[in-house]
């Protein structure tokens, strides 16, 4: 094992992994732009070191400032936390050509799943249910049209280099398409610098489930349960939960393997993420559910935290076992998740619109007690700036079932104090009151509805 591991990222998820790191005893070592420098994260490191002003081009996504900061501070390896540069194949490549140890995946494994046409063909080769769709990049909206009516509407539109929701739309006909391609492919260019476009069949009332995955240090991959990410607001999660509601155990099952093998055509190591549409109707036409690959995240996933609650697993000290080339902590062959756990992403937006809502943070009260965990990024006295993305903390719940869940979450929301912006926990309040969220029988359109009916 290492003895120093720098973190190349920012609040909740840097003090998190600064948290595990320190606990086995390695030395921790932020990195920081000027606007973060009074933030948790920044304090409780062991060292911390200034990248640059706070837009993220001058500072998180600098990946030579980045590498000089890991050189100067005698850090041994790089943890890159998720978003910025985590799916970054070049950074990950900087990282080994500097001598350190890369805690993640290949470069080879992100360049494969980062491109989600490429990631299409290889996964589904191996075994893995896809929906239909085109099976090269689409870069012209002629060429969507012709490829829309042969693959046939509803159609996604998405970018095919980015992640994220950025960009999504959907198409109903040939006029739509030319729309949603144009936006599609406006935001791919900006966000991703690749203006080639993915269609795919759209599965209508979908849930988004994911599987998380672990690649061991000998070459195993494996299953760690899954987590329905169907609460979203513009393509874009903001509440979790584990188990998934509607999931029998065949149906899991048959899940968890395809995730594998997703995880095994790149030879996969460390935590990852497989994503997958799971189609609502399947679950009572006899068939036992139908599926289909979304895309893979070769990274720590957002969400991870309730994973963690209900396997006992923490998933930041398997990334770093697998990349110091040992042995996980626990039997993989013997994971047996227990109870229920949500997450919540309590974010500086308005409640109503989801509009980003920076500003001052006057007064922060986290909850807890029995079942209720909170990773932070901020405390009082901090600002939420507009540099970045507005995630303020995850407040996730565990409970002995989806109903303690629940009702753990409801006190927790209520017992959450944050005074001086606005932040979604107002949404909250709502959503756990939901008669269809409530009932575990949502999809990916649950937020709209609610809003429609509010």
């Amino acid at each position: 094992m290492f003895e120093s591991v720098l973190v190349a990222n920012r609040g909740e998820i840097a003090r998190r992994v600064i948290r595990t790191v320190q606990r086995m005893g390695v030395k921790a070592i932020a990195v920081h732009s000027d606007v973060d420098a009074e933030l948790p994260f920044v304090q409780e490191a062991d060292d911390a070191v200034l990248l640059g002003a706070a837009a993220p081009s001058e500072s998180y996504l600098d990946i030579a400032k980045v590498i000089e900061a890991a050189k100067q501070s005698g850090a041994q390896a790089v943890h890159p936390g998720y978003g910025f540069l985590s799916e970054n194949a070049e950074f990950a490549r900087a990282v080994g050509a500097a001598g350190l140890v890369w805690i993640g995946p290949s470069p080879e494994a992100i360049v494969a799943m980062g491109d989600k046409v490429e990631a299409r063909n290889l996964v589904g080769a191996h075994g893995v249910p896809i929906a239909p769709g085109t099976r090269e990049p689409v870069t012209d909206v002629e060429s969507a049209v012709l490829a829309g009516k042969e693959v046939g509407y509803p159609l996604m539109v998405k970018a095919a280099g980015g992640g994220g929701g950025i960009g999504m739309s959907i198409a109903q006909d040939e006029e739509q398409l030319r729309t949603a391609f144009a936006t599609a492919q406006n935001s791919a260019q900006r966000f991703f610098a690749n203006p080639a476009i993915l269609l795919e069949r759209y599965v209508a009332s979908a849930r988004h489930v994911e599987v998380q995955i672990l690649g061991l240090a000998d070459g195993r991959v494996v299953a760690l349960g899954e987590r329905d990410c169907s609460v979203q607001r513009r393509h874009q999660k903001v509440a979790e939960e584990t188990p998934c509601p509607v999931l029998t155990p065949e149906l899991r099952a048959r899940m968890c393997a395809a995730a594998t093998r997703a995880g095994e055509s790149v030879g996969y190591r460390g935590a990852g993420t497989v994503e997958f549409l799971l189609d609502p109707a399947s679950l009572d036409d006899g068939s036992g559910g139908q599926f289909y690959f979304l895309e893979m995240n070769a990274r720590l996933q957002v969400e991870h935290p309730i994973t963690e609650l209900v396997t006992g697993v923490d998933l930041v000290e398997q990334q770093l076992l697998a990349a110091a080339g040992e042995p996980p902590t626990f039997d993989p062959s013997a994971v047996a998740p227990h109870g229920h756990a949500i997450e919540l992403r309590v974010y500086a937006e308005d409640p109503k619109r989801f509009f980003p809502s920076p500003g001052p943070i006057n007064t922060w009260v986290e909850p807890s007690g029995p079942g209720v965990r909170v990773d932070a990024g901020y405390r009082e006295g901090n600002r939420v700036t507009q540099f970045y993305d507005p995630l303020m903390a995850k407040l996730c719940v565990h409970g002995a079932t989806r109903d303690e869940a629940l009702a753990t979450a409801r006190e927790a929301v209520a017992a959450f104090q944050i005074e001086g912006l606005k932040s979604n926990l107002p949404f909250f309040t709502e959503l756990l009151d939901d008669p269809e969220f409530v009932a575990g029988r949502y999809d990916t359109g649950l937020v709209e509805r609610m809003r429609a009916r509010s």
